[in-house]
């Protein structure tokens, strides 16, 4: 998966020509377009500077003015969050929706310099005992997985970013001793840190040199990927302690969850004897981010973080969402094998932001009429 030539992405981002796209769905068959995992698409606002809408325009107004004032009201900021944060204005945000900057403007600077100054304590304090013999096999997993993050996005190949992310990691691991690292937390790293980038470039981000930027730039945007990725890890840890408890339990509700909204595609996976936990685990443990372009999982996350309870309960509405999505490709298939594949590769490389508002929907509704009801999908 490489990245859009210049002339097609300046195309592409412009949204000019419905020719275009119509060329490339008839093409899909034989050669499916490229399209970049986090930026550059029409409808998109991860990346790129697309001629705003006037719809847009007024949204990203709204948004300014919430967070103009003395105290940014939170409740007003999730709403105005839920449906899509611009581009603009994310790294703020969600700094602000996760917890991590206070509503008070005036305290904001403050809190940054001491956080920032607190993480990069923690390096000092601990990085040099990566090699000691109790800290070994945590290094060494985390640097066998740091190569296998997004390894088509050639930012994250650069060997500056993979210390930055080396360091985010083993840090939370020797300061979270119940769970330590787990695989599947390296991925979680990615949103918060493609975010934060963004708040010192203007190009698109998936070829971007990171070692163009100022150290202290760079130190920031790991300090605070660092205290955000925390703070979600906060609300789901029991998905990394020992044997996973948080997952398994996840897995077994969105089993009961399916069951009960689409039963043929229960019955489905019951006949050819596929578990849940063989294909949702993934989706628990990573919050979907292998099932979708990273573009997807910042606009799913700016959601994420505007729902109560987004990463752990929330999400199991989107699991589900995301199921019966395909329920008629799942359908087809009549043999266990045809489903796993089918299930661990779902073809989503083309989603932007309407596949997600879409299906974000759909979780909403579940969980209006289901959450609050928990017999409904208990049997």
């Amino acid at each position: 998966l490489s990245v859009l030539p210049k002339d097609t992405t300046a195309e592409f981002s412009a949204g000019t020509g419905e020719r275009a796209a119509l060329h490339r769905q008839r093409s899909l068959p034989h050669r499916p377009p490229v399209i970049p995992l986090v930026a550059r698409m029409a409808d998109q606002n991860t990346s790129g500077t697309p001629a705003m809408t006037e719809r847009e325009a007024s949204r990203l107004d709204k948004f300014k003015q919430l967070l103009a004032g003395p105290n940014t009201d939170l409740e007003e900021l999730r709403k105005l969050s839920w449906s899509g944060i611009p581009r603009q204005v994310r790294p703020i945000t969600w700094k602000l929706l996760s917890g991590y900057l206070p509503a008070n403007a005036e305290r904001r600077e403050s809190v940054l310099q001491r956080k920032r100054q607190e993480y990069f304590g923690f390096i000092q304090q601990y990085y040099n005992s990566r090699n000691d013999e109790n800290h070994q096999d945590t290094y060494r997993q985390i640097h066998i997985d740091i190569p296998r993050t997004n390894p088509l996005i050639p930012l994250f190949q650069q060997a500056s970013v993979q210390e930055i992310f080396e360091r985010i990691l083993f840090i939370w691991a020797i300061r979270h001793p119940a769970s330590g690292y787990v695989q599947g937390i390296n991925d979680l790293v990615t949103p918060f840190f493609v975010v934060y980038v963004f708040e010192y470039i203007e190009e698109e981000v998936e070829n971007f040199d990171v070692s163009s930027l100022e150290e202290e730039a760079l130190r920031n945007i790991e300090a605070d990927s660092f205290w955000c990725m925390s703070k979600l890890l906060d609300g789901i840890q029991d998905n990394y302690t020992f044997a996973q408890p948080g997952i398994q339990r996840k897995v077994k509700a969105l089993e009961e969850l399916v069951s009960r909204i689409d039963e043929s595609v229960h019955r489905h996976m019951q006949h050819y004897e596929v578990e849940y936990l063989q294909f949702a685990f993934r989706w628990m443990n990573n919050l979907l981010m292998r099932e979708l372009p990273l573009r997807c999982t910042i606009r799913l996350w700016d959601t994420y973080q505007a729902e109560p309870e987004g990463f752990s309960h929330f999400h199991l509405y989107v699991c589900a969402a995301f199921l019966v999505k395909w329920r008629k490709e799942i359908l087809e298939e009549r043999d266990f094998q045809g489903l796993m594949i089918l299930l661990q590769n779902l073809p989503t490389m083309h989603w932007g932001n309407e596949e997600v508002s879409v299906l974000l929907a759909e979780a909403y509704r579940l969980k209006f009429a289901f959450a609050d009801a928990p017999n409904h999908y208990k049997r």
